[in-house]
């Protein structure tokens, strides 16, 4: 007798940096979400789908939570915590080299009991401990909550990522596929094209610059070449916050951005199954992240 179908929305929330997006993008296979060793990659909560045999799983990567210090930072961490009570099953994502629950995962932590939100932990990040530090770090959050499950992980290594599917699946209800079986995002392309030119100057660039910078697809359009294959024209325009960044995004001799946008078009190349031929611009624009107008488009619609 076949099993009946299951389907929900599974949120992930953690502090900034401790792997969410590296996890989404490991259980679906492909790359839906901005990943860079810096605080704040994601903005918005991304939506990533999964469809397994019995199951739909469709995954909301939220931002990490962090303390605001602007108005898109309030709008990234009231976009994490009202992820919180809005999904069926919560991950919540802890890195293993943390020996304690520090100030950020408490935070997180007695929200999810003000939920009594059903959650599995998710301890990321375990190729680089022992396996008594492990084994310590899971007693300490099983005296706190009771977790449906903890999964030590280790995205890089491959360790444990598909028993976080079957954990997910165990704990969602009967219910329809809510998205076609081939889709895995609901990003749309532009959004898609860029978070990818947003990657590659998270990684590229100094400290002080990524969390000022905003791209906006100017053009996207798809055309036969002169020998008849198809490719792409991608403008995109980085906006930055100050002059100075403008510059260090350019680089000398506009090396940089050239970088940024060889690595971004070798990506959008490989999503996009074609040619692609992408000009990038760069432009200031002042204080955009206090910018009411600027800040509503990483509002997520529930």
């Amino acid at each position: 007798m076949n099993e009946k179908f299951k389907s929900g929305f599974v949120s992930l929330v953690g502090r900034t940096n401790v792997g969410k997006s590296s996890i989404i993008n490991a259980l679906v296979g492909e790359k839906v979400a901005a990943i860079a060793n810096k605080p704040q990659t994601t903005r918005t909560a991304i939506r990533a789908i999964v469809n397994r045999e019995n199951s739909q799983i469709i995954f909301v990567d939220t931002p990490g939570i962090h303390k605001p210090k602007t108005k898109l930072g309030n709008v990234m961490v009231e976009t994490a915590f009202g992820m919180i009570c809005d999904v069926d099953v919560l991950l919540f994502v802890v890195e293993a080299t943390s020996n304690n629950i520090g100030r950020g995962d408490r935070l997180i932590l007695d929200k999810i009991k003000s939920q009594n939100a059903k959650t599995i932990l998710i301890i990321n990040k375990i190729d680089l401990i022992k396996k008594d530090e492990l084994a310590k770090l899971i007693c300490l959050y099983k005296d706190e909550y009771n977790f449906e499950a903890i999964i030590p992980v280790s995205v890089t290594k491959n360790i444990n990522v598909e028993v976080i599917l079957d954990e997910i699946e165990k704990n969602l209800k009967e219910g329809p596929a809510y998205y076609d079986t081939e889709e895995y995002t609901d990003q749309t392309m532009r959004q898609l094209v860029e978070e990818t030119i947003r990657e590659k100057a998270l990684k590229l660039l100094d400290d002080e610059v990524p969390h000022g910078l905003y791209i906006e697809t100017e053009k996207m359009k798809k055309r036969k070449t002169a020998t008849k294959e198809p490719i792409y024209d991608i403008d995109a325009t980085i906006y930055c916050l100050r002059n100075s960044h403008k510059g260090i995004i350019i680089g000398k001799n506009g090396n940089m951005l050239k970088r940024i946008g060889t690595y971004a078009r070798q990506d959008l190349e490989n999503m996009l199954q074609t040619k692609v031929n992408l000009k990038l611009w760069v432009k200031v624009k002042e204080d955009w992240l206090n910018n009411d107008n600027m800040v509503k488009k990483f509002k997520i619609d529930s």
